[in-house]
């Protein structure tokens, strides 16, 4: 169960990293970004934060709860790892 936990963590830390730097690039001066394209940004910001908190409950949850917080953990990452690799708009 902790293996679940670091790679996950691992991975929200890159993937947080990947969304600073879209959200950096709709912040250029001079460049206008169009509104899909910010509400794109700020649903990678969500769905992160939604995947933060799940890891959280996962890691401060008692061994009983683990197996079903660990399928959430799954789907917050999916649902996250899913926006990411659309396309920006």
């Amino acid at each position: 169960m902790e293996q679940v936990a670091e790679t996950m963590e691992a991975q929200l830390k890159r993937w947080g990293l990947k969304i600073d730097r879209l959200a950096a690039q709709t912040e250029i001066p001079g460049v206008k970004a169009g509104f899909d394209t910010l509400m794109h940004v700020a649903e990678l910001k969500a769905l992160h934060a939604i995947a933060e908190a799940t890891l959280l409950e996962f890691k401060l949850a008692g061994d009983t709860c683990r197996a079903r917080l660990e399928t959430e953990v799954t789907n917050a990452r999916n649902d996250l790892e899913a926006a990411i690799n659309r396309p920006m708009p």
